[in-house]
């Protein structure tokens, strides 16, 4: 079977659909905190139905990553980067399914709903409890903070290999033709 250059057009779409979806997920999470605004309930609207769908994706993409074959890393990069790599993508996982799950769950100890298609609700996946719901508000806002962080390292690794190293690791996840960046 041959070695793939780029990781497969799903995986490139999936790629980049969730990028847009995360970083829009963390900036309404950080205008909900930080607004006391009309736009504040508006913005939580927005906030929960989005999560259902980054977590519905995160299972799309962690399928279709299980089932194809992805490129491999340049054979000259010191295995502390092969190491950062592959530890920094399953945080990313992790964070993709544990961020959207801990919210279910801190809604539903609240009390809150998670509206899907205006009557559609999700169903609670934890009792009402006050103790809980704070808790898990508290591993939620942790979680993004540290979210946001790995995306940070992620986005300077990508501009390091497609700027700096040149070397095929940020092209093999480009939509567009290889060369280009």
């Amino acid at each position: 079977m041959n070695t793939p250059i780029r990781f497969s057009l799903a995986l490139r779409a999936l790629h980049w659909l969730m990028a847009l979806m995360i970083l829009t997920m963390l900036f309404v999470g950080v205008g909900m905190m930080s607004t006391a605004s009309d736009a504040r309930r508006w913005l939580y609207e927005l906030h929960k139905p989005l999560g259902i769908l980054i977590l519905l994706l995160a299972a799309i993409r962690l399928i279709v990553r299980l089932v194809t074959k992805a490129p491999p890393l340049p054979a000259n990069m010191p295995a502390i980067q092969k190491l950062a790599a592959h530890a920094s993508h399953v945080l990313l996982y992790v964070l993709m399914f544990a961020l959207p799950l801990i919210g279910w769950a801190m809604l539903s100890a609240g009390g809150y709903p998670i509206s899907l298609l205006g009557s559609i609700h999700l169903p609670p996946i934890v009792s009402q409890s006050a103790p809980l719901y704070a808790l898990l508000h508290a591993v939620h806002v942790t979680l993004a903070l540290l979210l946001f962080g790995v995306v940070l390292v992620h986005l300077g690794a990508a501009l390091l290999h497609g700027l700096i190293r040149r070397d095929g690791v940020f092209s093999a996840m480009a939509s567009w033709k290889r060369g280009r960046f």
